[in-house]
């Protein structure tokens, strides 16, 4: 229960981030916070544990836990390596994903869709996390599966963030299909390429994105 929690207490300390409500390099402090959510102090550390787990606070020994909040630049490398990771996962994929992995795609694909009718955001983001995940597994390469859960999950927040822009939830169910069709007729490049148009975050999409956190 205080897990779950946790976990809606740094969902809504991200946004609070997002909309400036607390300022980069601003003292997350767990007191205030428990009595602002009205819970003990167990789910809030567990909360900053995952904004620290997720690079959106710093722990400073002694001090305490601090929002951080990447720049423009850094965002913007971190959102083009993670397309090139995701287009490397797919590559392998398309000829290394098993029929049972394949399977659980669809399933998830089906999932995504229940959301999008929903119009259920958060739902659509785990059901599309699940479905990045047995890709990355798909690529039957633990090393490259490693980095890109780590990078998944230091954009978490960001990637989130990016579906409740207007239209993007059927524009991203769109390339899901793509991706998976992809996958299933083994089509290598055509993986690669729609998985790196799928994560990549360029031009307008990166200008609503800043445009968002800057609000």
């Amino acid at each position: 229960m205080d897990i779950r929690r946790a976990d809606k207490i740094a969902q809504t300390l991200e946004q609070l981030v997002f909309s400036g409500t607390y300022r980069d390099g601003e003292r997350l402090d767990e007191l205030k916070l428990a009595e602002q959510f009205k819970v003990s102090r167990t789910p809030i550390r567990e909360a900053l544990h995952v904004l620290v787990a997720s690079g959106m606070a710093e722990q400073i020994p002694r001090r305490g836990v601090f929002v951080r909040q990447p720049g423009p630049v850094e965002l913007m490398e971190m959102f083009e390596t993670m397309a090139e990771l995701e287009a490397a996962c797919g590559r392998l994929a398309a000829t290394r994903i098993t029929e049972d992995m394949l399977a659980q795609l669809v399933e998830a694909n089906v999932n995504c869709q229940q959301a999008v009718e929903k119009l259920d955001h958060d739902l659509y983001y785990d059901e599309n996390e699940r479905f990045h995940q047995i890709i990355y597994r798909g690529s039957a390469n633990g090393y490259l599966e490693k980095q890109a859960l780590q990078l998944q999950n230091r954009l978490r927040a960001y990637r989130r963030m990016q579906l409740r822009f207007r239209g993007r939830l059927d524009q991203s169910m769109a390339e899901h299909l793509e991706i998976v069709s992809a996958l299933q007729n083994e089509d290598a490049d055509r993986a690669a390429n729609a998985l790196r148009s799928h994560v990549a975050v360029q031009g307008e999409k990166f200008h609503r994105l800043m445009a968002s956190l800057k609000n």
